[in-house]
């Protein structure tokens, strides 16, 4: 499996308003900090998904990104549940299961789920 490592950050405050970038963000079970609540706490999405207003754009391609959905992933200080979406949107959303940092270029780690 490609290793994947988070290209940006970004949090949208304002329904509508461009996103704001972050080079470290810390993450509760409510979200990024700064974020405004969504359908989920986290959502990710690859580097090559135009237009995304995902939270965390990991460097690689989005088939890569879903491919994780159903896992366990540790993303620098934080443990995230990934999901699919479950919608037409792009990615993966995910739960928090451990509140912490996460920084660009922070690799994102398998911990569990199906190979």
């Amino acid at each position: 499996m490609q290793e994947l490592r988070v290209a940006s950050i970004r949090t949208f405050p304002e329904r509508r308003a461009p996103g704001v970038d972050h080079e470290v963000v810390e993450v509760s079970s409510a979200g990024l900090a700064g974020d405004r609540p969504k359908k989920a706490a986290v959502s990710l999405v690859g580097d090559d998904a135009p237009h995304t207003r995902a939270n965390l754009v990991l460097a690689g391609p989005t088939s890569a990104v879903e491919a994780l959905d159903g896992r366990v992933l540790r993303v620098g200080g934080v443990l995230l549940a990934a999901q699919a979406t479950g919608n037409a949107c792009q990615g993966l959303y995910a739960s928090v299961g451990e509140e912490g940092t996460v920084r660009v270029g922070d690799v994102v780690e398998v911990l569990e789920g199906d190979a």
